[in-house]
């Protein structure tokens, strides 16, 4: 059986529209809104008969400020689309009981994406990826019938477990945080 599904799967690419081969719009359209569908949609039946089922969609708040499309709007789009997929199948599995969340770090994580996007500068200035582990965790052990349809921050959500020291997380205790795409 299966009991979770985090769609953490994602294609970057940071540029404007006239920048964007269609190649990359292509995969990112297709990594990260096209992939979290096939991936829910195949998961689903199996976690019709879990006793907990979660889908966690690693993806941001739906914020309609036109300053999160102007700079990326091919990202912006196919981000969005996975938090649509929050949205609408939060609506239409919540009588299931099957929980659909999104996940999203109020600051940079230190992965690989952002050491190759981003200036050295933020990859120092960002979060371990345990932040994200941490946060999940807490989303996932909750009642899925109780837990549904949510945008979730990872330090809110942490906070809201009882987490007041942040320090273990930063990669560079030294730098400000920088924080993350569409979190205003």
């Amino acid at each position: 059986g299966i009991d979770i599904l985090i769609n953490n799967a994602s294609a970057i690419s940071i540029s404007p529209t006239l920048e964007t081969p269609m190649k990359r719009y292509d995969l990112i359209s297709s990594v990260n809104a096209r992939g979290t569908f096939l991936c829910s949609k195949t998961c689903i039946p199996h976690l019709l008969h879990a006793k907990n089922p979660h889908i966690l969609n690693l993806s941001p708040p739906l914020n309609m400020n036109p300053k999160w499309f102007k700079d990326y709007l091919a990202y912006t789009m196919s981000k969005y689309g996975m938090s649509m997929c929050t949205l609408g199948m939060a609506e239409e599995f919540k009588s299931a009981g099957i929980a659909v969340n999104s996940l999203w770090p109020k600051t940079t994580i230190a992965t690989a994406a952002i050491a190759f996007n981003f200036p050295r500068e933020v990859l120092s200035a960002s979060r371990k990826p345990a932040i994200m582990a941490d946060a999940a965790y807490e989303i996932l052990t909750r009642d899925s019938r109780q837990t549904t349809g949510n945008f979730f921050i990872d330090e809110e959500v942490l906070r809201e477990a009882g987490t007041k020291d942040f320090s273990q997380y930063a990669l560079d205790s030294r730098a400000p945080l920088f924080p993350d795409l569409f979190v205003e």
